[in-house]
């Protein structure tokens, strides 16, 4: 299997939250793992702000940190070129969709489509997941299973 993480997804198998466990079985599960590099700015933003709102100490925001800069180089990490940021865009105005949720989304479209094979786009973003799912891409986890 073939597995795109947005950052929302990438965050949990740094941090223990709900679904953590079930994130890490699919990378662990997956042939090809892969993410935007804008992955790596969000989820450093992402354990800081847990660290700065009390949701997370220290030793555990500086642990994830650590481990995702280790595991960084292991994941297939898609580049932003023009015509991945003209499709982002177009995506973004064409289903609402926010900058870099649009620009993930793009990514994993050109994941597939390079591979010429399934990806697996995993977010836990609803409004994401359900345009993944309008643009024909498998999503997880299913909308049914998500947090309201």
């Amino acid at each position: 299997m073939n597995l795109y993480l947005d950052t929302s997804a990438l965050v949990k198998r740094y941090v223990s939250e709900s679904m953590t466990a079930e994130v890490i079985a699919l990378i662990e599960g997956s042939q090809y793992v892969a993410t935007s590099i804008v992955a790596r700015v969000e989820a450093t933003a992402a354990f800081a702000k847990g660290l700065r709102m009390g949701w997370i100490d220290e030793p555990t925001a500086r642990a994830a940190l650590a481990a995702l800069d280790t595991d960084w180089t292991s994941l297939i990490r898609i580049s932003l070129s023009e015509a991945m940021l003209g499709a982002a865009a177009n995506l973004a105005w064409d289903h609402g969709l926010r900058g870099y949720d649009a620009v993930h989304l793009a990514a994993a479209l050109s994941l597939k489509e390079r591979l010429e094979e399934d990806v697996l786009f995993a977010s836990f973003d609803r409004q994401l997941n359900s345009v993944a799912n309008r643009v024909k891409m498998q999503t997880w986890p299913a909308l049914s299973d998500m947090e309201a």
